[in-house]
């Protein structure tokens, strides 16, 4: 009887349509799910007119749905691992979109509110689950690009809104956004037929069927044999949490959290409020919108050419060069410097705060052994959360404040600084990158 690790056939395979499939659908989910962030942020001007929102309520509505995200992410994770990740990404999907298409009917800001909220328990499945798909069929050479050009799909949706937001909210309304954001819901009969179940999912469940199908897409090389049995890393007994903080992994936990809850400040900050800080240094709303088509280009650039530069280069190095670069690049920003050196600027802090997030989610990944992987970045996402709810309010807050133009940005630079100071501080010596301990590999055999 032959045992195959199929992590093993993952890793060794060569890119092929299989993995454009699960790359380009994961993606398409992740296009969605950023166009749904980012709309909000294109509506406020018109929304601040219409029903005289004030900047606080308005970054509570922002942040409302965050809480929304945050109660959907720890829900869809044990989810997933009951019910497979495909089918939990899947129901994440209807929701998110369907509420996205109720919300261009809010007759006023709570129904608006309330639609948001709901929306948002759908969307806080959605990142965790599509990258940890992507990354789990990912060759082991190409493994951080793929995710970050997967992850790209993401800041698509900012530029989509965009585009889309210069002409459609001056001509037939800030509605329509909301409207269209609907429209994916008919793509939803092709996710169920095209994207995969995650392998260690189908493993564990004894489905060798669809484990050996999977295998010969992923390796047309490979060729599966009746009596072979397939084994998965799987989790040592105990509070899963817990592992996070063992081999004197604990500091770089912490440091993690630390990081990934500035990212997600400045990127759900940025994104709702970049468009109204604009409109408020004086620029007219369909400028603004080009700002915020700026920002998401420079994340694509970002995820893109940071994931291939930590790929070759290591990403320590990359993630705090790329922090502290977007960071400064806002403290800059604030001084309203040329046109060209403007948008510029607003580029390279997209790829120092949106694009550098997905290259951490990539790291944390690898830092942790296989057993404890998931758990790693899943509290990460679930801590780092808290900063995407404090984003909103606080652009908000400075808002209401009345501070000068420098200032509000400077206050979005901050985090930046921080999250630099906390990735250079992690401890690497500790990390699965630099030891492998064949005693943390656990393996189950599943059922013939």
């Amino acid at each position: 009887m032959q045992k195959i690790d199929a992590a093993q056939v993952v890793d060794e395979s060569k890119f092929n349509r299989f993995h454009l499939k699960v790359l380009l659908w994961c993606a398409f989910i992740l296009w969605c799910d950023g166009y749904d962030l980012a709309v909000f942020g294109s509506v406020i001007p018109s929304l601040t007119e219409e029903w005289s929102l004030a900047p606080g309520t308005a970054g509570f509505i922002g942040s409302l749905t965050l809480v929304g995200a945050l109660i959907g992410a720890f829900s869809c994770g044990i989810l997933a691992d009951k019910l497979g990740r495909k089918k939990v990404v899947i129901f994440c999907f209807i929701l998110f979109n369907f509420m996205t298409l109720l919300t261009g009917f809010a007759q006023g800001p709570i129904d608006f509110a309330i639609y948001r909220f709901i929306g948002g328990l759908g969307l806080g499945g959605i990142m965790p689950i599509v990258v940890a798909l992507t990354s789990e069929y990912s060759p082991k050479s190409i493994r951080t690009m793929l995710v970050g050009v997967m992850c790209a799909g993401f800041s698509i949706g900012g530029v989509t809104i965009a585009l889309l937001g210069i002409y459609i909210i001056p001509n037939i309304g800030w509605e329509w956004m909301f409207f269209i954001g609907g429209l994916p819901l008919l793509a939803v009969p092709f996710i169920m037929k095209s994207l995969p179940e995650s392998l260690n999912f189908l493993v564990a469940k004894g489905d060798l069927e669809a484990v050996r199908k999977i295998l010969t897409d992923l390796s047309p090389s490979y060729t599966p044999q009746k009596d072979e049995t397939y084994e998965i890393v799987l989790p040592k007994p105990g509070l899963p949490v817990a592992k996070l903080f063992e081999e004197r992994r604990g500091i770089s936990t912490v440091l993690f959290w630390i990081a990934t809850a500035m990212a997600l400040l400045m990127l759900y900050g940025l994104s709702t409020w970049l468009p109204q800080l604009m409109v408020e240094a004086g620029y007219p709303l369909t400028s603004s919108l080009m700002f915020l088509f700026a920002l998401n280009f420079g994340a694509i650039l970002g995820q893109i050419g940071g994931g291939w530069l930590a790929d070759r280069k290591g990403s320590k190095g990359i993630l705090v060069s790329f922090f502290a670069g977007g960071a400064f690049c806002l403290v800059i920003l604030g001084f309203q410097p040329g046109t060209i050196i403007l948008y510029a600027l607003v580029a390279l802090a997209g790829a120092g705060s949106t694009g550098t997030q997905v290259i951490n989610n990539a790291y944390i990944t690898m830092y942790y052994p296989a057993y404890v992987r998931s758990t790693g970045i899943g509290s990460a996402l679930g801590i780092g959360r808290v900063g995407a709810i404090i984003g909103p309010m606080m652009g908000g807050i400075l808002l209401e404040w009345g501070l000068p133009t420098h200032l509000n940005f400077i206050g979005f630079a901050i985090p930046g600084f921080i999250a630099a100071a906390a990735i250079w501080f992690v401890q690497e010596k500790y990390s699965d990158l630099s030891t492998q301990n064949i005693n943390n590999q656990y393996y189950a055999e599943s059922a013939k």
